[in-house]
């Protein structure tokens, strides 16, 4: 039989979003043409309205599709019933897989959210809160100096320096060693590492709030014991 490329195994229209991607991740939304798209996937360019109004359409599906992917996975593993330490881990692995899968996608997402027409992204942007809102739900609740009040601002900027750890993954995994390239670390080794980095990440957040709460009822406790001051006012 004859060797048929895995790309055809894939539905028309995933076929589009695949190398949609991949090209506008190498050369920016602006820089290719529809034409490109469909060469790219075998078909006329003007064959490709049959799946999608345009590049305008394609940029929102790829970018509101992986939000939704995002919020929807990170429920689910946040959901699984075995305690918020365990829930953090399966978020992390799975943020980690998806940098380390659709290295393609996070360029996108970085670089081309300018590019979407207002409304869609809005979407994008109330999909990425859903999302930020769960992952700071969980951190607090595994690491217990995150959970009062005062901590919340200390975990949530925990979150996003974590995100933007995991997100530089597309720019600092290796290439593959078939392109003639010097390799950098390879996916299971930056797995590894990501996933130890964020939880060190939180690790210190807790730590740094858990010194502010102690700082501050030192402070409380100083100020309740303070003499009065019994001088006269004039």
């Amino acid at each position: 039989m004859p060797n048929v490329p895995a790309a055809s195994a894939l539905p028309r229209r995933d076929q589009i979003r695949r190398e949609a991607a991949r090209l506008f991740a190498a050369r920016g939304f602006l820089g290719v043409g529809v034409d490109e798209i469909g060469k790219a996937v075998g078909i006329s360019g003007p064959g490709l309205y049959r799946h999608f109004a345009g590049k305008d359409a394609m940029l929102a599906d790829l970018l509101i599709g992986i939000s939704e992917r995002l919020l929807e996975e990170g429920r689910r593993r946040a959901g699984g019933g075995d305690g918020p330490s365990a829930a953090l881990d399966a978020l992390i692995s799975g943020h980690v897989d998806f940098a380390l899968n659709d290295r393609d996608l996070i360029t996108l997402h970085d670089r081309e959210l300018l590019n979407l027409k207002e409304e869609d992204r809005r979407t994008v942007r109330r999909l990425q809160r859903g999302y930020v809102e769960l992952w700071v739900d969980v951190v607090r609740q595994a690491y217990p100096p995150l959970a009062g009040p005062a901590a919340e601002p200390v975990a949530r900027a925990a979150v996003h320096a974590v995100f933007g750890l995991i997100n530089s993954t597309p720019h600092s995994l290796g290439p593959h060693p078939a392109q003639g390239e010097r390799t950098g670390l390879q996916r299971d080794g930056m797995a590894a590492l990501l996933h130890t980095l964020a939880h060190g990440a939180f690790a210190a957040a807790a730590e740094s709030a858990a010194v502010s709460a102690a700082d501050s009822a030192a402070e409380s406790a100083a100020s309740d014991t303070a003499p009065a001051d019994t001088s006269e006012r004039v």
